[in-house]
């Protein structure tokens, strides 16, 4: 599991620009805080080497898939939260993740990371609620 200022990654996949070549369907996590988007540390070695050769042949756009061989479920088995679950019970299971943590930052009495869960409960409860807002708008 990896976190980011708090909360827990997100597994999924996407394109990365290195240089000039495009790698299509890399697995990656991504912070549904601050937006910050790495390589999945099981991947991130193959992924340097391949497009630096990609980058090295002069190709525009390359499949990650096509020469890692890694299944998404050994890749992504250790995320709390998939891209493909549904948005709401994603916010919430980071919303109960950061409770959780942040009971035991008062416990510790560490008030520099209280006041920083208690920001990034503030974003995704601003979430969950645009979330709430948007669903009961499609089911009318």
């Amino acid at each position: 599991m990896s976190f980011c200022c708090g909360a827990s990654m997100i597994g999924t996949k996407g394109t990365l620009k290195h240089y000039r070549t495009q790698v299509h369907n890399v697995p990656l996590l991504f912070c549904p805080v601050c937006h910050r988007v790495e390589v999945h540390y099981k991947v991130e070695n193959e992924y340097e080497v391949l497009a630096e050769y990609a980058h090295g042949d002069g190709l525009s756009e390359i499949d990650f898939q096509d020469f890692v061989m890694e299944d998404e479920e050994s890749i992504f088995g250790n995320c709390v939260n998939r891209e493909d679950e549904d948005p709401l019970d994603v916010v919430q299971s980071q919303i109960d993740m950061s409770l959780d943590l942040l009971t035991v930052a008062k416990q510790i009495g560490d008030t520099k990371w209280e006041n920083e869960l208690k920001k990034r409960l503030a974003v995704m409860s601003r979430r969950r609620a645009r979330l709430l807002q948007k669903n009961s708008r499609e089911m009318k």
